[in-house]
């Protein structure tokens, strides 16, 4: 099976556990691979990098979607660089 790779960001007021307690949580549960780090500015600033099968990747923005405001959000393609090797991790 051909994994597909999307980089997400989102500009978004979260809650401080939103990385573990929901994204990782569901990226887990779906079998998806990659990172998550939020990124302090000016704007708080979610960024992941996320690869696996299409519809699991379907889903995980669909779940982000009901929990987020989707103007917040720009989803696009990217080629991997790294070997995520099958985890899902959170960068602090």
């Amino acid at each position: 099976m051909k994994k597909k790779c999307l980089r997400i960001v989102i500009t978004a007021q979260v809650p401080s556990n939103f990385l573990q307690s929901f994204v990782q949580k569901h990226a887990k549960s779906l079998r998806l691979e990659g990172t998550a780090q939020e990124v302090a500015g000016k704007t708080k600033e979610i960024r992941i990098n996320i690869c696996g099968a299409g519809d699991q990747l379907d889903e995980f923005i669909d779940l982000l979607y009901t929990q987020l405001d989707p103007e917040d959000m720009v989803i696009e393609p990217f080629l991997k660089d790294k070997d995520f090797r099958e985890v899902f991790r959170i960068i602090e």
